[in-house]
């Protein structure tokens, strides 16, 4: 089988080449799908060889989506800018690629935090579904954690190796995104009718700092186990704080 690789970019220019290096070996086409960035990401594209394509940026499942009907190979490999195939990975990818059966392939992602692989926190294992049939799959769900949508009649079959997931580079960074992530996870429990008691945002963060740090053994992932555990702990607090300000805003 033949595989087209798509990743979907803004301002990555400190991952981006690595990843495209990690998928020379095993894709037969690399697309990327840009939303106009301002660093060097272009420019790291285009001296890598791959198709790099530009567009405004319409959430995550209609950009996957978008790159999907790009693809011109039977079979599409999707992979974030700060991910990277292992060696191992790499290795089983290029063996499946004379099979002749048609299946669905999951991916075990391993993340890279401040500089420490997490093996912990409820962060691994975290299993993907990213390599799969072009035709009859799609990516479904608006605002964040987009899912994929494939024939129900083609086995999952989960690959060897890791897919590196380069996430956070700092504490500040993640805080961040995990901000971002939490306000676009409000606006979706506000669309589909979910509310939220003024005691909701502590109960939860308590919930959620001891399911991580304790229960899913965080603290075995030392400093950034702790870490990790805090500011998802922090940003539930945000998430629900934000619901109740949208039933607010909207009365």
């Amino acid at each position: 089988m033949k595989i087209s690789a798509t990743i979907i970019t803004l301002n990555e220019e400190r991952n981006i080449g690595r990843c495209i290096e990690s998928l020379k070996a095993v894709a037969d086409e690399i697309i990327v799908l840009d939303s106009f960035s301002t660093d060097r990401t272009e420019e790291i594209c285009h001296k890598a060889g791959v198709r790099f394509e530009k567009r405004v940026w319409a959430g995550y499942s209609a950009s996957k989506n978008y790159l999907n009907g790009l693809a011109t190979n039977e079979y599409i490999l999707s992979i974030d800018a700060d991910e990277a195939l292992d060696e191992t990975l790499s290795s089983r990818i290029l063996e499946i690629k004379n099979t002749a059966d048609p299946q669905i392939y999951s991916l075990n992602r391993l993340t890279n935090y401040c500089g420490k692989w997490i093996k912990h926190s409820g962060w691994y294992p975290d299993v993907k579904t990213r390599l799969f049939p072009k035709r009859g799959s799609y990516w479904d769900g608006e605002f964040v954690h987009e899912e994929l949508v494939f024939p129900k009649d083609i086995e999952i079959t989960q690959l060897e190796g890791h897919l590196e997931h380069y996430s956070y580079y700092s504490l500040k960074d993640h805080r961040e995104r995990a901000d971002k992530y939490s306000k676009l996870t409000a606006q979706k429990m506000f669309h589909n009718g979910k509310t939220a008691s003024a005691i909701k945002p502590y109960l939860s963060a308590f919930g959620r700092f001891v399911a991580m740090y304790l229960l899913k053994a965080g603290f075995l992932d030392g400093k950034m186990g702790f870490k990790i555990a805090q500011i998802s702990a922090q940003s539930n607090v945000f998430k629900y704080k934000e619901l109740r300000r949208l039933h607010r805003e909207s009365n």
